[in-house]
């Protein structure tokens, strides 16, 4: 697959976003999109797993974060964190592991959208 099959101008496909460079508004890099969550119905993008606070990738936290919180920015090649800052981020809520995480519970994807002041969709 070519480079131009997995972008446009207005697209990207789901493998260049996993694994893209997260900053705050400073321009600091605070981790990487681990994953995006999509909408079974409505196929729309809706949180995207910011893992960070680890070293070299061991023992990184995954924070869940609506996808209206994230912005692209080409200047940094990478999605920065809106509204937010490092501090608040670890604050945010997380998981450690897949299996401590329930993203069937509405009441979590609340908190989360809660937490970041983003009404669910």
């Amino acid at each position: 697959m070519t480079m131009e099959d997995r972008e446009t101008f207005s697209l990207i496909g789901s493998d260049k976003v996993e694994g893209t460079n997260a900053y705050d508004a400073k321009g600091e890099k605070v981790g990487y999109i681990e994953r995006v969550m999509i909408d079974k119905i409505s196929g729309k993008v809706s949180y995207a797993v910011l893992s960070f606070g680890g070293l070299l990738g061991i023992g990184d936290d995954h924070y869940p974060l609506p996808w209206q919180t994230l912005k692209y920015d080409t200047n940094l090649g990478g999605y920065v964190v809106t509204g937010i800052s490092q501090d608040q981020l670890r604050g945010a809520p997380k998981y450690a592991d897949e299996s401590s995480w329930n993203w069937s519970d509405p009441a979590t994807t609340r908190s989360v959208n809660a937490y970041y002041g983003v009404p669910v969709a």
